[in-house]
């Protein structure tokens, strides 16, 4: 080879070494670690994913579901306030084998948000992951009731965390009515406050809960479907206003801490490990697992409840946060 083909040679190198150092920079810079929500009262209060890294997040205060398309920096709105007979919408949770989002939707008045439209009542709602078209929608059974967070059982039925009564409620695949799968004394709601919240189902096939203002946690031995005995474990640290269960393949758990936390859990017996993985955050309602990044919402919900905030308005924009996953 020549002096002056070699000296080619080495710039045709150095040229596609450039580009690649190019892509791979704007490949992650396609992957934002932030995403903002817009609106003075979007107040997230939970978030779900699909496999291609779609976002979904749902409002406490005006309703609607927005998404978050790969790579975006800001929500869009996509499913309008009150669509559907919505009110504020809680939980959320992606079912891609049936293609279903799941969306709990309450009036929430009562606890001063009056949300979009003038529907009464509690209801689990099921639109279409493609169209956001309306498909199913099934009221809660009649007594105290807020729908707060969903979890899949491996026959395809939903599980649903009632909020103000001490009931795990399940739908069946196909059913338009809800049975009452689980009550115990230990899921009592507090006076003043929410109860039963995040729920998920692990991999050796227990369920776990937890309850918001108590700030317990528990396991739920489940056979066939059918439950068993309720053990309130007992976490490495205290928890502080229990949120949000997220389920990771090595039966590790995500949790959020409304104190303002990401945690990381893993079950050791009855004592299960809690790790932070993120703090600081205002108020966080809702986490799901995207890739090797849990994302998390920011709900800032004090400034809705809390007297003594409530005049200082919420921190715009409101926002969503990507934390690195634990390495297995």
């Amino acid at each position: 080879m020549t002096a002056q083909k070699y000296r080619k040679a080495c710039w045709i190198t150095a040229a596609f070494i450039a580009t690649g150092i190019i892509m791979s920079n704007a490949s992650a810079q396609s992957a934002p670690d932030t995403v903002t929500v817009p609106g003075a009262r979007a107040f997230p209060e939970s978030i779900t994913s699909t496999s291609d890294g779609t976002l979904y997040v749902g409002s406490l205060a005006s309703g609607g579901i927005m998404r978050v398309p790969p790579g975006a920096t800001e929500a869009q709105a996509w499913i309008a306030p009150g669509a559907f007979g919505t009110r504020s919408t809680f939980g959320l949770l992606a079912d891609e084998k049936t293609g279903t989002l799941w969306v709990c939707s309450n009036d929430a008045s009562a606890i001063g948000v009056a949300g979009p439209g003038d529907v009464k009542g509690s209801f689990l709602k099921g639109f279409d992951l493609k169209t956001g078209e309306g498909r199913v929608s099934v009221a809660f059974p009649d007594g105290p009731a807020l729908c707060n967070d969903i979890a899949m059982g491996a026959d395809g039925s939903a599980y649903v965390t009632n909020s103000l009564a001490p009931e795990i409620l399940r739908l069946r695949p196909g059913a338009d009515k809800f049975e009452v799968w689980l009550t115990d004394p230990l899921f009592t709601p507090p006076e003043k406050g929410a109860g039963l919240d995040g729920i998920a189902f692990s991999y050796d096939g227990a369920l776990y809960v937890d309850t918001y203002n108590k700030a317990q946690f528990f396991r739920v031995d489940v056979h066939d479907g059918v439950p068993g005995k309720v053990t309130e474990l007992k976490p490495s640290r205290r928890l502080v206003l229990a949120d949000a269960l997220r389920p990771l393949s090595d039966g590790t758990l995500l949790l959020i801490e409304g104190g303002g936390s990401l945690d990381h859990v893993t079950i050791d017996g009855d004592t299960p490990k809690i790790e932070t993985l993120k703090d600081g955050l205002l108020t966080p309602t809702g986490t799901t697992v995207s890739g090797a990044k849990a994302w998390i919402a920011e709900g800032q919900l004090p400034v809705l409840f809390d007297a003594e905030k409530k005049g200082d308005g919420a921190k715009l924009p409101f926002r969503l946060y990507a934390v690195p996953l634990p390495k297995p």
